[in-house]
């Protein structure tokens, strides 16, 4: 739900492709933003997200993630989803 109401009503300001003239304001939500914004927009999104994945959220090492793993996980011992912040994910 949040991802579809807050882009109806906030919008970031400026230019989306200044060479295109397309503005923020201009690309609408939902599936209408595929015919919108520009191929090597998409590219660019799927390109960062591309490299976090592959080097788990860090930027001066590759992690060994993967099935039941996630970049949290420094031993054997680490159990899936212990991210060490205490027993409601939001203390030491």
């Amino acid at each position: 739900c949040i991802g579809y109401f807050v882009p109806e009503y906030t919008k970031f300001s400026g230019d989306l492709s200044p060479s295109l003239g397309i503005k923020f304001s201009d690309v609408p939500n939902g599936l209408g933003a595929l015919s919108v914004v520009p191929l090597a927009g998409w590219l660019q999104i799927i390109a960062f997200c591309g490299f976090i994945e592959n080097t788990g959220f860090t930027f001066n090492q590759r992690k060994k993630i993967g099935w039941m793993l996630d970049a949290s996980m420094t031993s054997e011992k680490a159990e899936p989803g212990n991210y060490g912040l205490g027993w409601i994910g939001a203390f030491n």
